[in-house]
């Protein structure tokens, strides 16, 4: 029998778990688990040439910023993280704060137990841990308040929500005053909460599919929206890396997924897992307005692109996670875009989803092409799942996509 020792309460335990009780106390409690609950990912403001307005000012002055964001997964404690990724000048924050819900009286954030930071051009900035407990898809609200001139270089441009900007400091009222409306982002580009020790995030980085460019305004019904409730329950996170008209190889309207892998897929506190869906852009834009004169990817620059994230997903522990590109004949009617389909690039799309089944170097694959498309006519989105544009997926399509993966794919 091993001997025993009596604590003062008059618990019995042996010899090695006093000893382990003891280092334990030791140590001290175990440091906070943060795990990534949403993410917007930064991108640099384009110039009023563009094809698409930013929908937003050049610059703020003494206003308030509020936005609203649906974590995936809960806790007892969150931060925010804000950006100036895209800045050359440095970003003065006065003020910040955050509601648990619309509504709710804002609870001011912190920064070093300070109101306000600048954050240097290139650089993000994570607030103070604030106590204020928040469940699984929960929307919060957040306020970020600029004191004086800011360019704005730095934001998210499919926001799928609607946003406001009001003057003056506003970032402690329930409701704003003389605020005008833009469903673009600014500033945030994190929400993350403290999680049991076994909680871990998915990246589901892609393109204007993922971001969610034609799923209903308001109402949270991108595919990754979906996946997150389906993932909730096991403990695990899903933030949607999707910029519109983002592209593997290639800068599109924000930097290319090898660019960007690094800051908006393996720094995220959390993460364990990314599913990779993007290319369509790759192999569409080439020809277009986007991209009059660049010649179009080969398959096997492609592939090259998908082995190098694969390579680094798996240098750091992350399990990669790779997607088909779904049908998108006919895309874009009656637009600036509507050469953005071509035979020959579908031809392209189908040799790397053939490779994507077969060859990829992936740990597994999720076919959204066979979930979408048509069964009369495989190059289309079948119709009940098509937002009408047939590029992008309409709301019942983004659910389809969702319900298509394998939640054993991540493991436990």
């Amino acid at each position: 029998m091993n001997p025993l020792i009596r604590l003062a309460t008059g618990t019995l335990l042996t010899l090695s778990a006093a000893a382990a009780s003891l280092a334990t106390a030791a140590e001290g409690p175990a440091p906070p688990h943060w795990v990534a609950s949403w993410q917007a990912s930064p991108q640099p403001v384009w110039g009023a040439d563009f094809l698409f307005p930013t929908g937003i000012p050049q610059v703020l002055d003494n206003q308030t910023f509020r936005q609203t964001a649906r974590i995936s997964l809960g806790g007892p404690r969150l931060r925010v993280r804000l950006s100036n990724a895209f800045g050359t000048t440095p970003l003065r924050i006065g003020a910040a704060s955050v509601a648990g819900s619309a509504g709710a009286a804002p609870v001011a954030l912190s920064f070093d137990g300070q109101a306000g930071t600048t954050i240097a051009p290139g650089q993000d900035r994570v607030t103070d841990p604030l106590a204020l407990p928040v469940g699984n898809q929960q929307a919060v609200q957040v306020n970020v308040y600029v004191p004086g001139p800011t360019p704005l270089q730095t934001f998210h441009w499919e926001g799928r929500q609607t946003s406001a900007i009001a003057p003056g400091d506003q970032s402690g009222s329930v409701a704003l005053r003389d605020s005008s409306p833009t469903t673009a982002r600014l500033f945030l580009t994190g929400i993350e909460v403290e999680a049991p020790a076994a909680a871990r995030t998915v990246v589901v980085i892609g393109d204007s599919i993922t971001d969610g460019a034609t799923a209903s305004l308001d109402r949270d019904q991108r595919w990754t929206d979906h996946l997150a409730a389906r993932l909730a329950p096991q403990g695990m996170a899903v933030v949607n890396a999707g910029i519109s008209g983002g592209r593997l190889l290639r800068d599109g309207m924000g930097e290319a997924a090898l660019a960007r892998f690094q800051r908006d897929v393996l720094d995220v506190p959390g993460v364990a897992s990314v599913v990779v869906l993007v290319g369509i852009n790759d192999i569409s834009w080439p020809g277009t307005a986007f991209a009059r004169d660049q010649p179009r990817p080969s398959l096997a620059e492609l592939q090259a692109g998908y082995r190098q994230l694969a390579e680094r997903a798996h240098a750091h522990g992350v399990r990669i996670i790779g997607a088909t590109l779904t049908p998108f004949a006919g895309a874009l009617p009656g637009t600036p875009l509507d050469d953005y389909y071509a035979p020959e690039k579908d031809a392209l799309r189908q040799q790397l989803n053939a490779w994507l089944r077969e060859q990829a170097p992936f740990d597994a694959v999720i076919d959204l092409d066979a979930a979408l498309r048509d069964p009369a006519d495989p190059a289309r989105l079948a119709p009940a799942f098509d937002s009408g544009d047939h590029l992008h997926p309409g709301d019942a399509g983004n659910r389809a996509m969702a319900e298509a993966v394998d939640l054993a794919m991540f493991g436990q």
